[in-house]
């Protein structure tokens, strides 16, 4: 059964080299397995495969996103890395992250397109 399965993540990559920089040196992950010319990351317990595909940054919504217990100091310590938060027009954004919906979140996007986020729960 599904709910017995363990769910990944994918995150598309045009070119892996670019996108393995920016998530192993810029938002610091460590490769658990290179596969596939891809690249396996472990996050609090799930996986994450980055892969490469000509559709990497197609979508117009979000890949992903971390649950993190401080939004503020990750999305400061983000973009002392370098990181470039979205900003949307229309939403009420305080330093890159929009209160609403019972949580904080902040979007961003990879080297690839991909839309990223870090949200708290309120």
């Amino acid at each position: 059964m599904l709910k017995d399965a363990t769910i990944k993540v994918y995150l598309p990559a045009a070119n892996i080299t670019r996108a393995r920089k920016f998530y192993e040196e810029v938002i610091g992950l460590t490769p658990k397995e290179v596969f596939a010319g891809g690249a396996f990351y472990e996050c609090g317990g799930a996986v994450a495969f980055l892969y490469p595909t000509p559709n990497a940054g197609t979508s117009k919504a979000s890949q992903a996103y971390w649950s993190v217990a401080d939004i503020e100091a990750e999305v400061a310590d983000l973009k002392a890395r370098g990181v470039t938060f979205e900003e949307y027009a229309g939403m009420p954004m305080q330093n890159s992250i929009v209160t609403a919906g019972g949580a904080k979140t902040a979007w961003f996007k990879d080297s690839e397109g991909n839309i990223l986020a870090v949200s708290q729960r309120l």
